[in-house]
């Protein structure tokens, strides 16, 4: 029984009687035998696994040799990450810098990388690499951030760059004693230094927790750096470092080198001194100190023209950085004027050479003729700023249109309506979505009372060409400076025609351009005019469908109960004065169609109480002119019943009725 296997009836399992099952083999002859374990088998098995004759070896030097024989290892190799080359690349490049402090040499190296979508990973890189060594190699790190700016790294990719340190410093802390500190100072040597604007620190507050590292870094950076007397140049001397150069050195040098220009007439030997100052950002200076030179030594001035040329020409100064040198000198030539007395008219000729010669756009003169209008109006203009400034910011309390209006008309000075727009659009990009929409709302009711379409054409142009200075204050200036001008077409205070008159009087090339295009591009999109109109979220983020909705329900509670006072609450909560125009024209569709004229209650006391703007009024009382053919087929006598609406509102003041070039009444 031990040596044969045991057969069960169907159904069961055979029993283990005497030998363990998994130990038994079938010999070559058929027989069951026991096993020995591991599998070493007794006579008539195969053995153990593997098994040979005697100790199996490879002899290289045997005739039957086989390479493939050989024993060997599968290596795995893993697919290569662009942005984990870059980072390997960008910190060899900063080691090699601290060794020999060559500005230029890591720009061009830089530059040769390409991959410019990583560059805010130098960034971080460069800083957390300097946090770890010695202030040397700190005020290295600012001074070669300082020179990369606008022509290798944008200021977008600079501001990516801090936040993403600003998100890592409870990493960087666990290896930095005192990453929190250094780190603050970085950022506030960066704001001095005029790569991050000011408003950086409050913006990226807002976006990290309060409990993180990176908070504590930016509240450093505030009160401890930016907040102190004298804090720019506390900042500049904070580390001291071999390479440290204060503005007040880099004017020296810049009027140094021009001097030794005029005298050696060398452009060539002044181009390189100009490369070898390292401060990019600061050519604007550069050209201004060269053109006061221009007027003070008459017969310099082809040499220094020459110079400028060739400096256009090379791309050593951009074409950014040569219009604001030129913008800054007329902005100060009544103080010029004391020490020059015919400043203006040099300037002037000045201008008109650069122009002439192709290395100063064209476009200058034009954005010059507001800003000079501006200077000899000085003390009368500077007046009319701080009057608009309280009646903007009373504005944005009490929400009140018609009592701005009446302000602005008692200031008495229409020619400065661009100057206007340019305040509040200004002032409202720094505020939260309520005051954006608030802004655009209240464009469109200046357009419908007192502003001509110049006026606001002119103040956006006035808007765009400082989009750079605005840009150094308001964190995401360009984008929010296309949505107002998107904005400002969907609610046909501009026309599309307007926009490319706008982008003709820009600079090809400059921010303001580009913004231009942006603009254009959002109201090309799918479904433009619904994403425009909220695009401030209109302090509720409903959808447009929604709000009609509830606007449709509240009129027909208003019908059936005729609770005035109700119906009005309905409408102030929700909290879209901007939509307003919609109850308008539902309410006046809703009129015919119920042949119930208790709607022209409501409007009475919407008007009234203030709820439904003028500007609001006028504009539902358009859109439902606008569609009278369509309602006509359902409402046969649409047409004639809008007109004696339009009377009645007019009749009430609702409306200011608007006469055409022939006498007639448009609106009628």
């Amino acid at each position: 029984m031990s040596e044969h296997q045991i057969k069960a009836p169907a159904g069961e399992r055979a029993p283990n009687v005497g030998i363990a099952v998994r130990h038994v083999r079938r010999s070559h002859s058929g027989k069951f035998v026991r096993v020995k374990k591991d599998g070493g088998g007794g006579k008539g098995t195969w053995g153990k696994l593997l098994d040979t004759d005697g100790e199996a070896h490879i002899d290289r030097n045997d005739p039957n040799y086989d390479s493939g024989e050989e024993p060997y290892q599968l290596v795995g190799s893993s697919v290569s990450d662009p942005l984990d080359e870059y980072k390997k690349k960008v910190a060899s490049i900063i080691t090699e810098y601290f060794s020999n402090s060559d500005v230029d040499l890591a720009a061009s190296e830089l530059k040769e990388l390409g991959s410019s979508e990583y560059h805010p990973y130098f960034i971080k890189r460069l800083v957390s690499m300097a946090m770890d060594r010695h202030d040397k190699e700190k005020e290295m790190a600012s001074v070669l951030l300082s020179a990369l700016y606008s022509d290798v790294i944008s200021s977008t990719q600079i501001k990516q760059g801090f936040f993403m340190l600003l998100e890592s410093a409870d990493d960087l802390a666990v290896d930095i004693l005192d990453a929190v500190e250094i780190l603050a100072l970085f950022i506030a040597r960066a704001v001095v230094d005029d790569i991050l604007p000011p408003a950086f620190v409050t913006r990226a507050k807002k976006s990290l927790p309060e409990s993180s590292k990176g908070f504590q870094v930016l509240q450093t950076a505030e009160k401890s750096y930016l907040s102190a007397p004298h804090h720019a140049e506390l900042v500049e001397r904070r580390w001291g470092g071999s390479t440290h150069v204060t503005v007040e050195e880099v004017k020296k040098r810049i009027s140094d080198l021009l001097r030794e220009y005029v005298e050696s007439g060398d452009t060539s030997e002044a181009c390189r001194c100009i490369r070898q100052l390292a401060v990019a950002f600061f050519h604007h200076e550069v050209v201004k100190r060269a053109l006061v030179l221009a007027m003070e030594m008459r017969t310099a001035d082809h040499l220094i023209l020459k110079l400028l040329k060739e400096a256009s020409e090379e791309g050593l100064i951009s074409s950014s950085q040569m219009v604001k040198g030129f913008a800054r000198l007329r902005e100060s030539l009544d103080d010029l004027a004391l020490d020059i007395p015919s400043a203006k008219s040099l300037f002037d000729d000045l201008v008109e050479r650069a122009i002439h010669d192709g290395w100063l756009d064209a476009s200058f003169v034009n954005a010059g003729d507001v800003a000079m209008t501006e200077r000899d109006d000085a003390p009368k203009l500077r007046r009319y700023k701080e009057e608009i400034v309280t009646i903007i910011h009373e504005y944005f309390l009490s929400d009140d249109i018609p009592e701005l209006i009446r302000s602005l008309e008692d200031l008495g000075l229409p020619e400065y309506n661009p100057v206007f727009l340019k305040k509040l659009i200004t002032l409202a990009m720094d505020r939260k979505n309520r005051e954006k929409e608030m802004a655009s709302v209240l464009l469109s009711a200046l357009h419908i009372e007192i502003f001509s379409t110049q006026d606001i054409v002119d103040g956006f142009v006035l808007l765009l060409e400082s989009a750079e200075d605005t840009a150094l204050d308001i964190l995401d200036a360009s984008n929010e400076l296309a949505l107002f001008l998107a904005r400002a077409v969907i609610d046909d205070v501009l026309a599309p025609l307007n926009l490319e008159e706008i982008g003709a009087r820009l600079a090809p090339n400059c921010n303001g351009s580009e913004t231009v295009h942006v603009a254009q591009s959002l109201i090309g999109a799918r479904h433009a005019g619904e994403r425009l109109l909220r695009c401030w979220g209109g302090g509720t983020g409903w959808a447009v469908e929604d709000a009609k909705d509830k606007i449709v329900k509240l009129l027909e509670e208003y019908e059936s109960g005729g609770v005035v006072g109700e119906a009005c609450q309905c409408i102030r909560d929700l909290g879209m004065p901007f939509f307003n125009h919609e109850v308008v024209k539902k309410a006046l569709v809703m009129a015919m169609e119920k042949k119930n004229d208790r709607m022209l209650d409501l409007l009475q006391e919407c008007y009234s109480e203030g709820l439904i703007t003028t500007n609001q009024m006028t504009k539902g009382f358009g859109r439902m002119k606008d569609g009278l053919d369509d309602l006509a087929l359902d409402i046969p006598n649409a047409d004639e019943k809008f007109k004696a609406y339009h009377e009645h509102a007019v009749v009430r003041g609702w409306l200011i009725p608007v006469v055409s070039a022939n006498g007639d009444d448009v609106g009628a």
